[in-house]
């Protein structure tokens, strides 16, 4: 049964209404398939397969009952990560800070899931906190790429992205505040969606910046990242910045004639840093899209550059707020100490790893007295300057294609001892997310050692439909899917 894993989400819920197998049986071949990776890639924080047994019986049952009916996610085994909260399930965010909290409720993407009927396979791994661009800030262990090994998944959705490449869950469900869905997606070879903010609820996920966080889905294919986001989309009435607008039929813009469509080029997006084999990619992606009608034109984002310090600047600065509660009192494990500060400070300090602590000093530094008007306030007047850019461009074109990370996948440990040239992997995903505009990757090539490249299309708010036609049409006209490339992956068994 192993070749049910690589079916895509679609096929897997015609499997299960036609009786071809079970969803149990899927379950268990996933199962089997994660037992045979999980040694080498590590995708994981917490696996659970004695609960995903059960909800695959329960699956069975409402499919059984339902018949065609039932949610299209029903029955279908998917990961989260570990800092989406899931009742009576460990959520961790990968910190020791939180190595035994077990949440009573769950996130409202998660609830939406398992309304859906979906399998839980498993907590994903993730930087700490998703403080991270490798997943080699994980307080527990490093995820590795599954097309190679030796290198990183990306960050700081590592494990999410790696859970679907290698075949260890149909989807799986990250975050995204700088570019931690679309620079993993574009290093694992998959595709990934930082839906508009406000899109999808962020309720039940650990708070990091929350201005820019946002929920979205990795899956194997254009159309089943668009089943999912279906799935999660809409108004949740218990966080005030999610948005009612209505949810689309997402999977129906796959297909969808792109003819005439116009993309935008930023030139500030193919700048001296971007490897020559992604730059590469990237155009000839581009221009396929224009041999199938589609119109590119070069455009200007001129405030790009100001992008990296920007984010740090308002990032740090909700870090440092969001984190303030994890003090051993409110939230996270205590730690002893002689006096009530020795022991606040032995809980942070011991409770959070070096770039945590880094990024709350520098946040805490930003907010003090005589310098947030320096800093935090006119950062938030240069992220206006860049959604202006934003907002300009996209009034001209209907869609802007860039690359996603200046470079492939990196080796591990390659940049763990520099900081700010492991943030330059996300200094083309910043301004999108400080914009708040729905961001997309998908696979368009490989470098010459192999390593998976991504293309970003970025779109208006709410403009998800559009991507997903530019991002479908691309994908059904090459070859660069994950479906034709799993004999490029290198571990298990995947041909």
């Amino acid at each position: 049964m192993s070749e049910l894993t690589t079916l895509s989400i679609e096929a897997a819920a015609a499997g299960l209404r036609a009786g071809e197998f079970t969803a149990a049986e899927l379950t268990e071949a996933v199962l089997a398939r994660s037992a045979a990776v999980e040694p080498t890639i590590g995708s994981y924080l917490l696996e659970t397969p004695e609960q995903a047994r059960a909800m695959a019986a329960a699956a069975d049952a409402r499919l059984r009952a339902e018949g065609d009916a039932a949610p299209l996610l029903c029955g279908i085994p998917g990961a989260l990560k570990d800092l989406i909260c899931t009742a009576g399930v460990r959520t961790t965010a990968a910190s020791r800070m939180l190595e035994t909290y077990v949440p009573f409720y769950d996130a409202h993407v998660a609830q939406r899931l398992k309304d859906a009927g979906f399998v839980l396979t498993g907590k994903a791994n993730l930087d700490e906190f998703a403080m991270g661009s490798s997943t080699e800030t994980s307080a527990y262990h490093t995820t590795r790429n599954p097309f190679c090994p030796d290198c990183v998944p990306g960050g700081s959705s590592g494990g999410s992205a790696s859970s679907v490449a290698a075949d260890q869950a149909f989807f799986s469900l990250g975050t995204d505040t700088g570019g931690s869905i679309r620079q993993p997606a574009s290093m694992c070879g998959v595709v990934g969606l930082k839906p508009t903010y406000g899109r999808v609820s962020r309720r039940g996920v650990m708070a990091m910046a929350s201005s820019l966080d946002q929920v979205g889905p990795f899956a194997r294919s254009v159309r089943d990242t668009a089943a999912v986001l279906e799935a999660i989309a809409g108004r949740d009435e218990l966080d005030a910045t999610s948005s009612a607008r209505p949810v689309p039929a997402y999977r129906e813009a796959c297909g969808r004639d792109v003819r005439g469509l116009k993309i935008g080029v930023p030139r500030e997006y193919f700048a001296e840093g971007v490897e020559p084999a992604v730059a590469a990619a990237v155009r000839a992606a581009v221009e396929q899209l224009v041999s199938l009608g589609a119109e590119a034109v070069e455009i200007s984002l001129p405030h790009t550059e100001y992008g990296m310090s920007t984010f740090y600047v308002l990032m740090s600065s909700e870090v440092s707020a969001n984190l303030a509660r994890f003090d051993g009192i409110r939230y996270g494990v205590p730690r002893e100490g002689g006096t009530m500060w020795e022991a606040y400070s032995n809980t942070r300090g011991q409770g959070f790893g070096p770039e945590v602590q880094r990024r709350i000093m520098l946040g805490t530094y930003v907010l003090s007295a005589g310098y947030a008007e320096a800093y935090y306030v006119r950062a938030q007047k240069v992220r206006t300057l860049i959604r202006d850019d934003f907002a300009t461009a996209l009034a001209e074109v209907d869609a802007i294609a860039a690359p996603v990370s200046p470079t492939t996948a990196f080796r591990l440990g390659e940049r763990t001892d520099d900081p700010v040239v492991m943030y330059l992997s996300d200094v083309l995903t910043l301004p999108c997310s400080l914009a708040g505009l729905p961001g997309l990757s998908v696979p368009c090539g490989f470098d010459g050692e192999g390593k998976p490249i991504g293309l970003q299309l970025m779109g208006a708010h709410w403009a998800e439909e559009t991507l997903f036609s530019l991002a479908y049409a691309l994908e059904q006209s090459t070859d660069w899917s994950l479906a034709a490339n799993r004999n490029r992956i290198r571990v298990g068994d995947a041909q």
